[in-house]
């Protein structure tokens, strides 16, 4: 039967604001993300070429505009793969150019100031 365990992996106050830390559980490498104070988990390898996605930067995107137009947008939400630069949101782990490309994402717990992670087992 498949279920859901969690793993304590942080304090809150260890991953500030704009801050991530990369932490290994179950053989798998996850970056912990803290978004604008919201905690979001992603695997640290892109699908593209398997980079280590993590050591990529984390930085917004240009939104939809007008011709000649560029406005800035998502600051924070985007990290990008330091390999090829394909961006991924960090809040749902889709790329940026395709909805069926994606970065495995995980669900993040808070409670009592302590992070966890759910992963599948």
């Amino acid at each position: 039967m498949w279920q859901l365990a969690l793993y304590e992996v942080a304090k809150v106050q260890d991953i500030p604001t704009g801050a991530n830390i990369v932490v290994e559980v179950e053989g798998r490498s996850i970056g912990v993300y803290n978004v604008h104070g919201t905690f979001y988990a992603v695997h640290n390898y892109c699908p593209h070429q398997g980079a280590e996605l993590c050591k990529g930067p984390v930085c917004g995107t240009n939104l939809e505009s007008n011709v000649y137009e560029f406005i800035y947008g998502r600051d924070q939400e985007i990290i990008r793969c330091p390999w090829h630069g394909w961006e991924f949101d960090l809040k749902t782990g889709k790329s940026l150019f395709s909805e069926k490309v994606r970065v495995r994402s995980y669900p993040v717990e808070v409670a009592d100031n302590i992070i966890y992670l759910s992963i599948g087992k």
